[in-house]
C-alpha cells in the first residue's frame, strides 16, 4: 500500500468535525441544518477534487482509501439532505444532527488514515456516535434493547481490534499502516511464514469484523433497530457495516496468508449468507427484509476475503452501499409497488426442472462469454465462485420465455458491466496475490449451489412437507438470536424505559 494519500481527501474528516460547533451554538432548529448542508457539499467537493488531482499527478496513491472517500462524501450528502426533510417538526433535531456529524467524521478519518492506531480510535468512535443515533427515541424499549445488544458486541469487537493493533505495530515496528505492510511482506519473503503474532493479529482481525458486520450469531441487532429514524438505517446499512470489508481489504496482504483466518471468515461468512437468504424469504416488511439482506450481503463479502476475491470484494462493497442506500430512502414508495403489482396478472411458478435448466443455461452462456472475454484480455478470466454467483444471479432472465434476444443482451451488457468494475477494482486495490486454497473455494461454491437448489425446491412446492417444516424455523431466525438475546442480559442486564406518550411526529 502507498504511503502517501492524497492530501484533498484527507480534509474529508475536518469538513464535517468543523461544522459541529456551529450545530452546538445554534439555537434555531430552522437553521442547524445549514452548516450540516454545507459540511456535505464541502466533503463531496473536496474528494472530487482529490479525484481530479489523482487523474493529473499519475502518483500510485491510496486508490482505495480515495474511492472509500468518495463513497462516504457522497452518501453524507444524500443522508443529510433527507434527514433534514424527514425530521422536519421533530424534537431533538440538534442532539441528531451532532451525533450525525460526528459519525460521518469518525467514518470519513477511518477510510483516509494511514495510521493503524487512529483508525482503530476513529472506528470505535463511529460505533459510539450510532449509539446515539439508534436510540434517538429514547422513550422507546425496543430501540434501548437493540442498541444495548449492539453495544455489547461492538464492545467486543473493540478489545480484538486493541490486541490485534498491538501484536500488528509490535511486529511492523510503527503505526504507520504501509510500514506494517512492508513488514508483512518482508516476513513472507524471507521465511514464507507470518508467525505467531501476525496469524494471531490476523485471526483477532477476522473476529472483529465478524462483530462488526452483525454475523450469526449476533446479527439481531442488525435486524431490530427499524426503531431508529429512515436516514439512520441508510446511514447504517450502507456505510457503517462495511467497514468491516474495507479493513479486510486494507489489510489484504496479512489475511492472503493467514490460514485460519481465512477459513474463519469463509466458515462465518457463508453460513450467514446462507442462513439469512433463507430467512429473508419469510419476511414481509420491506426493511426488515432489508436488514436481514444486509446480513446476507456482509456475509458474502467477508466470504469473498476469505477466498482472495479482493476485486470482487471492492465491487461488491461500492455496489452494495449505493443499492442499500437508496433501497432505505426510498422504503416508503414499496407500498405503492406492491398495490401496483397485485393488480397484474400473477404470473406462474415456474417448476423444479425449468429453475434447474435456467441456472444451467446461465452458466453455459457465462462460460462462452468468459472464453471471449479471456480470449480478448488474456489473463483476466473471473474466479469460479464470482461464475456461480453471477449464474445464480443471472438465471431468472433465462426463465423469460420468448425473451430470448433481450435476456441475451442483458447477459452480454450484464458481464459486460461486471468485467469492467472488476478490472477497475484491480486497477484501485493494485494487489498481486494468489486466493485461497481449493477446499475453501469448493465450499464456498457447494454452500450457493446448495442454496439455490433449496430455494428451487421451496418455490416449486411452496405447500410442500419440506417448505411446512422449514417455514417456522426460518421465520423465528432458527431462534439464532434468541440465544444471544438471553446471554447479553445475563451478562448485562439493561433497564428498559418507560414507553412515554407517543407525539404526532414521532414516527419509526
Amino acid at each position: 500500500m502507498p504511503s502517501l494519500f492524497f492530501p484533498l481527501a484527507q480534509l474529508l474528516p475536518w469538513a464535517y468535525a468543523l461544522a459541529l460547533l456551529p450545530v452546538a451554538l445554534i439555537g434555531s432548529p430552522r437553521w442547524i441544518w445549514w452548516p450540516a448542508r454545507v459540511a456535505g457539499y464541502l466533503g463531496l467537493s473536496l474528494v472530487l477534487a482529490a479525484w481530479g488531482q489523482a487523474a493529473l499527478d499519475g502518483q500510485s496513491n491510496d486508490r482505495l482509501g480515495l474511492a472509500m472517500a468518495g463513497l462516504v462524501g457522497l452518501l453524507a450528502l444524500v443522508i443529510i439532505d433527507y434527514s433534514q426533510r424527514y425530521l422536519d417538526g421533530e424534537p431533538g433535531q440538534r442532539r441528531y444532527v451532532l451525533a450525525l456529524l460526528g459519525t460521518l467524521t469518525a467514518v470519513a478519518t477511518v477510510v483516509t488514515s494511514t495510521n493503524l492506531f487512529l483508525l482503530v480510535g476513529a472506528w470505535i468512535i463511529s460505533s459510539l456516535c450510532l449509539h446515539q443515533l439508534l436510540t434517538f427515541y429514547r422513550d422507546r424499549p425496543q430501540a434501548v434493547v437493540v442498541a444495548h445488544k449492539k453495544f455489547l458486541a461492538s464492545r467486543l469487537a473493540d478489545v480484538c481490534l486493541l490486541l490485534a493493533t498491538v501484536l500488528l505495530v509490535r511486529a511492523g515496528g510503527d503505526s504507520q499502516i504501509a510500514v506494517i505492510l512492508d513488514a508483512v511482506n518482508t516476513r513472507l519473503q524471507a521465511s514464507g511464514q507470518l508467525g505467531w503474532d501476525l496469524q494471531l493479529a490476523a485471526l483477532l482481525l477476522a473476529l472483529a469484523v465478524i462483530l462488526k458486520s452483525a454475523q450469526l450469531p449476533v446479527h439481531g441487532w442488525l435486524i431490530q433497530v427499524m426503531e431508529a429514524p429512515t436516514p439512520v438505517s441508510a446511514l447504517l446499512h450502507a456505510g457503517l457495516v462495511n467497514l468491516g470489508g474495507f479493513l479486510l481489504l486494507r489489510f489484504a496482504p496479512l489475511f492472503s496468508a493467514a490460514m485460519p483466518a481465512q477459513s474463519l471468515l469463509v466458515l462465518f461468512g457463508g453460513l450467514t449468507a446462507v442462513i439469512a437468504a433463507l430467512v429473508m424469504m419469510t419476511r414481509i416488511s420491506i426493511k426488515v427484509r432489508l436488514a436481514w439482506s444486509t446480513c446476507a450481503q456482509m456475509g458474502l463479502m467477508l466470504l469473498e476475503c476469505g477466498l482472495g476475491l479482493y476485486e470482487l470484494a471492492l465491487v461488491h462493497l461500492l455496489a452494495h452501499s449505493l443499492y442499500k442506500a437508496h433501497a432505505f430512502l426510498v422504503a416508503g414508495e414499496t407500498v405503492v409497488q406492491a398495490r401496483q403489482h397485485a393488480l397484474q396478472p400473477q404470473a406462474f411458478a415456474p417448476g423444479l426442472g425449468s429453475l434447474l435448466l435456467a441456472l444451467l443455461l446461465a452458466g453455459l452462456a457465462l462460460t462462452l462469454l468468459q472464453g471471449l472475454w479471456s480470449w480478448v484480455l488474456p489473463g483476466h478470466a473471473l474466479p469460479l465462485v464470482a461464475l456461480t454467483l453471477l449464474a445464480i444471479g443471472l438465471a431468472p432472465w433465462c426463465l423469460r420465455r420468448g425473451q430470448l434476444p433481450y435476456g441475451l443482451a442483458m447477459f452480454v451488457l450484464l458481464l459486460g458491466a461486471y468485467l469492467l468494475w472488476h478490472q477497475a477494482a484491480d486497477w484501485m486495490l493494485d494487489l498481486q496475490l494468489g486466493t485461497a486454497p481449493w477446499p475453501l473455494t469448493g465450499v464456498a461454491v457447494l454452500l450457493f449451489l446448495g442454496l439455490y437448489l433449496l430455494q428451487a425446491l421451496l418455490l416449486a412446492h411452496p405447500h410442500g412437507a419440506l417448505a411446512q417444516r422449514l417455514y417456522h424455523l426460518a421465520f423465528a431466525g432458527f431462534y439464532l438470536d434468541e440465544h444471544f438475546t438471553r446471554l447479553t442480559f445475563r451478562l448485562w442486564p439493561v433497564r428498559s424505559p418507560q414507553p412515554l406518550t407517543s407525539t404526532p411526529g414521532d414516527r419509526p
